[in-house]
């Protein structure tokens, strides 16, 4: 990789043309691996929403990918199963709707990432409307830099830059998303800190959660990046897998399946992300840094985008109200009924505050029926965007109150717009979900107003257990939320050694059914999130 350029000493955001390219030929593709085995798209989720919906494939999205290593930057459409017909090209030279053609040649860097966003059999969206393929430099400086509008909704960028440019593209890439509505989803980086343009506020900065990945926060201001992780062993793998979920949702999105009229609002880039990130799975060291509300290495957790599916099919739910309270000052829950009417689904609404006055728009859930010694595990996800031409962000945070009024739970980062809870062990109640704007003072508002998605989901997990007529033991267990698995023991005599039962279960009626032979002497089951 050539060496990175010095950094301008210009104190614009966007540095002049000659600048940019010379930023841009400091960028390289990243590692990458065989295309995605069957099993990774089991672990994402993508297997088991096809099982359980019809034609979820990406039909009728058209997707971008730009792709650095010029003059090697091309998808061959026979490496992804796709025809000629299915791709345009894009460089500084021009473009073309033939391949091969003059403008670049074969990158198995690009078939790579291909192989897994659309490739049939190893792909996630496998049935896109077009792909745009940009050569890298091009696409950065004439498309991103020069806020040039293109026709796909959602980028990949399986591509990385240096820390040292971070200053010169996290803005253009922010005013771009925007203003344009695009969602940029971008590898993390395969070693050291998050890299450009994954640093990017609007974006979605994807890490490999089985190989060499770049952490958090990034080298600015301490923002919790990457967002999210695939199941991969570079974070070239692992963001197409990211892309291609996202592509699921934008044709779910179109097609109706978030409820009638809302079409619009569940693509929005902040809907699709906070669905994204709200139905990752945690890993069993998942945590974050103090005001952080993300993992530095994981994000929010591990793409699966059944999870994610489930959480858009719940449908658009607005706040139960909006209440306003001098800014810094106290927000306990008010004292209203009604509950939201679900506690799986998303929402794209806007709130406001004043100079004087913090917002709050309140989400009132009663959950209900947990299992005995039981409690709800609570998952929320709040994504507003860095506005066009602004350097600072508005203020926002996600509050858990019981009704009564005990804080259970906040995220309340000053520098991220991203705001995360995950809780477990939530006894049954009703609670109040707040979203607070901040007011003007102290240099927390950049506008009066903010509009952002939420996703949510609440839930319980049960174990059912039953003897068959031949006396083989039966477990079933919900579909939805995803990525549990089985464990056994011979004794609940602590410390109990537990084992996962590699055995795959069978889908009916919206229930896993596991089937396995008893045994002499004791045998205990439990789910478990690996």
């Amino acid at each position: 990789m050539p060496a990175s350029p010095t950094p301008s000493r210009s104190r614009s955001l966007i540095p002049s043309p000659a600048k940019i390219l010379a930023c841009v030929a400091a960028t390289a593709c990243l590692g990458f691996a065989v295309p995605a085995p069957a099993a990774n798209l089991d672990a994402i989720g993508v297997t088991l929403l096809r099982a359980t919906t019809t034609n979820l494939n990406g039909a009728g999205i058209r997707v971008a990918q730009a792709e650095a290593g010029s003059p090697a930057w091309e998808v061959n459409p026979t490496a992804a199963a796709l025809t000629a017909g299915a791709f345009t090209y894009y460089s500084s030279s021009g473009s073309a709707a033939t391949y091969p053609n003059a403008l670049g040649s074969e990158s198995p860097h690009a078939d790579g990432v291909g192989a897994r966003l659309y490739g049939p059999g190893t792909g996630v969206a496998t049935n896109v409307l077009h792909v745009d393929n940009y050569e890298a430099s091009y696409f950065v400086s004439t498309v991103v830099f020069g806020q040039q509008a293109i026709s796909a909704p959602l980028v990949n960028q399986s591509f990385a830059g240096s820390t040292s440019q971070q200053s010169s593209f996290d803005s253009p890439y922010d005013n771009y998303a925007a203003t344009h509505g695009t969602l940029f989803v971008s590898a993390a980086g395969d070693s050291g800190p998050v890299v450009p343009p994954s640093t990017c506020y609007n974006g979605i900065s994807v890490g490999a959660y089985q190989g060499a990945s770049s952490t958090g926060p990034t080298p600015d201001n301490g923002r919790a990046k990457p967002d999210l992780t695939a199941p991969e062993d570079a974070t070239s793998d692992s963001c197409p897998l990211v892309t291609g979920a996202a592509a699921l949702l934008l044709q779910a999105a179109a097609r109706g399946d978030a409820g009638p009229s809302t079409a619009t609002a569940a693509a929005d880039s902040r809907t699709i992300k906070a669905l994204l990130l709200n139905g990752a799975i945690k890993p069993a060291d998942w945590t974050h840094p103090g005001a952080s509300p993300l993992d530095v290495r994981y994000g929010a957790g591990i793409l699966n985008v059944f999870n994610s599916y489930q959480q858009l099919a719940g449908g658009l739910h607005s706040f139960t109200t909006t209440t306003s309270v001098s800014s810094g000052a106290a927000h306990p829950p008010p004292s209203v009924s009604g509950n939201v009417n679900t506690n799986s689904g998303w929402d794209f609404n806007t709130i406001s505050s004043s100079i004087l006055n913090d917002g709050v728009n309140h989400y009132f859930f009663n959950l209900t029926n947990a299992p005995a010694n039981g409690g709800f595990t609570g998952t929320i996800t709040l994504v507003w965007q860095r506005q066009s031409g602004q350097s600072g962000i508005n203020d926002l945070n996600l509050y858990l109150y019981t009704a009564a009024g005990t804080l259970v739970q906040a995220s309340v980062s000053a520098v991220d717009n991203v705001e995360h809870i995950f809780v477990t062990k939530l006894p049954p109640g009703r609670y109040d979900l707040q979203v607070l704007k901040s007011g003007g003072l102290g240099g927390k508002s950049v506008s009066t107003s903010e509009t952002y998605g939420l996703a949510f989901e609440f839930f319980t997990e049960t174990l059912g257990c039953a003897r068959s007529g031949n006396g083989n033991i039966i477990l079933t267990w919900p579909v939805y939320p995803a990525g549990f698995v089985v464990q056994t023991t011979a004794s609940l005599k602590a410390p109990a050694s537990w084992s996962t039962l590699n055995v795959t279960p069978v889908i009916s009626n919206r229930q896993n059914v596991l089937t396995l032979n008893a045994t002499t002497g004791n045998q205990f089951f439990r789910l478990a999130r690996p």
